[in-house]
């Protein structure tokens, strides 16, 4: 999010290599903002690198994620640099987590429900057209961080209502939903999920959406 004069990462990451899931394998685009660059952590402790490792290490070759994100970004600029990238057709993964940006802000939940479902089809799009190729995560809740505690329950409240509307409009195109909200509300009680600038998430917090993704795509593949 840009929120404070900390946030200081604004480079937008198309690909990305040097790490171990750096072999040719399965693809994987991630689609976000601040989130899924993984500010004020290394590159290889966000989400989407340690997806890939865990994926790579229990047998499935990735190569290194594909990530179209920057810190700040709306709904509407992340659709604006997806169009202008030069993207591939067909990916293994597509994750989708977008939306905390329109909150601060305090654009419409309107607008934004528009622009969703737009990112959403479009994943599905670089999916090629494969629904469960498709993640999409809820927003974390920066209420429960150092930096938004004193709003807490406005920005929880907001947060919230985002959530429910990502969540229905992901149901309703059946998509794969990941809730990693409930996480987030833990940056208070255990001050190591989150980073050193006192907002973003850290590497421990990743990993614990790493879980709860994997376990979706487990119970995925018994289905």
């Amino acid at each position: 999010m840009k929120l404070t004069k900390i946030i200081l990462g604004f480079t937008m990451i198309l690909s990305l290599t040097h790490c171990t899931t750096s072999k040719e394998g399965l693809s994987y685009l991630a689609l976000g903002d601040s989130y899924t660059i993984g500010e004020s952590v290394v590159t290889n402790s966000n989400f989407p690198y340690q997806l890939a490792d865990s994926i790579w290490n229990e047998g499935e070759e990735y190569t290194s994620p594909v990530i179209i994100a920057r810190t700040g970004w709306r709904t509407d600029q992340l659709m604006e640099a997806i169009e202008s990238a030069n993207l591939k057709k067909e990916y293994d993964l597509v994750t989708l987590l977008i939306g905390v940006n329109n909150e601060f802000q305090g654009r419409s939940l309107e607008e934004y429900e528009r622009d969703f479902i737009s990112l959403c089809q479009k994943s599905i799009e670089l999916a090629g057209n494969k629904k469960e190729r498709v993640f999409v995560l809820s927003i974390p809740d920066y209420g429960y961080t150092p930096y938004g505690k004193t709003n807490m329950n406005r920005i929880s409240s907001r947060i919230d209502l985002f959530n429910a509307s990502n969540k229905r409009i992901a149901d309703s195109l059946q998509l794969n939903y990941i809730d990693i909200t409930r996480i987030s509300r833990q940056g208070l009680s255990d001050p190591d999920l989150v980073a050193d600038d006192g907002l973003h998430p850290s590497a421990k917090m990743y990993g614990l959406w790493v879980q709860e993704i994997r376990r979706k795509m487990q119970m995925k593949a018994q289905d």
